[in-house]
């Protein structure tokens, strides 16, 4: 499976936590973040993450963009709901493509893990249903 992870400033410090927790169910995909929470998860973990730009200067367009492709299977988006964001209409972009587009989305810690757990499980293969229908959203 290929695995967005995307973490506000006040969030990366957790997204590094969660990776390294649940580091041995990572190694086991592909790994993509923007920029600098990109950079942290693969310092502290050694883990393999290909990087986009930083969220502020389009990264979260660019995995958007995966999403539309269906080339992401999962996004893990730890969000800061009490800080302004400049680049919020392209966060909001990002979570109405995953939902368009049937990608499973966890904005904060409590997802993410019951995600990455399921993920573990097997409960994520439906996605294999989703590969199978020429990039088209499952509701289409």
């Amino acid at each position: 499976m290929k695995i967005a992870l995307i973490a506000h400033d006040r969030k990366k410090e957790l997204m590094v936590k969660l990776t390294l927790a649940y580091q041995p169910i990572l190694k086991k995909h592909e790994l993509f973040a923007t920029g600098t929470t990109g950079l942290k998860i693969s310092e502290a973990t050694g883990l393999p993450v290909h990087r986009f730009k930083s969220g502020p200067l389009g990264g979260d367009q660019q995995i958007g963009a995966m999403i539309s492709e269906d080339k992401l299977d999962m996004v893990i988006f730890l969000r800061d709901p009490l800080a302004a964001q400049p680049h919020e209409p392209d966060v909001t972009a990002l979570i109405r493509l995953s939902d368009v587009y049937e990608i499973p989305l966890a904005t904060n810690i409590g997802t993410a893990e019951i995600l990455l757990r399921g993920l573990q499980a097997g409960f994520a293969d439906f996605r294999n249903v989703v590969h199978e229908t020429d990039n088209k959203p499952l509701s289409f």
